[in-house]
């Protein structure tokens, strides 16, 4: 069964960067959608960001548009997820999703409380940010 790995995540001060990546664990997987998600302890898991095939094709919740951008390497298969200007609330454990839908509203944002019915999902990689 395929496996969806992140890495990248670690401990940084408010105004700071990270870069996540994820790579499925065989080589000949594929998913048009891409996305990121990240769940706080205590609260509900909600996305972040997905790509569809390639970018300009992107979408963002709107906490993290501006900030986050969200990328593909298809020669390495791996999906990115750039982080600028962190906050504290950007604090959670995020997590790669793969062969799912995308809902979003009329702006092009991803909805507040939208998540796929149905994924391949990652083990997900912690992310905390200090104020």
């Amino acid at each position: 069964e395929v496996q969806l790995m992140e890495s990248g995540g670690g401990s940084v001060q408010a105004g700071g960067s990270l870069r996540l990546s994820c790579v499925p664990s065989r080589t000949d997987y594929y998913s048009d959608y891409m996305g990121w998600f990240r769940q706080a302890p205590g609260k509900e898991r909600e996305g972040v960001a997905v790509i569809y095939m390639n970018a300009p094709n992107t979408y963002y919740a709107d906490s993290v548009r501006g900030r986050f951008i969200i990328s593909r390497d298809n020669a390495k298969n791996t999906v990115y997820l750039e982080m600028n200007n962190l906050l504290p609330e950007d604090s959670a454990v995020y997590y790669c999703a793969a062969n799912f839908i995308v809902r979003v509203n009329r702006q092009g944002a991803l909805e507040a409380g939208w998540l796929p019915s149905r994924a391949d999902w990652g083990q997900g990689t912690q992310v905390t940010v200090a104020g």
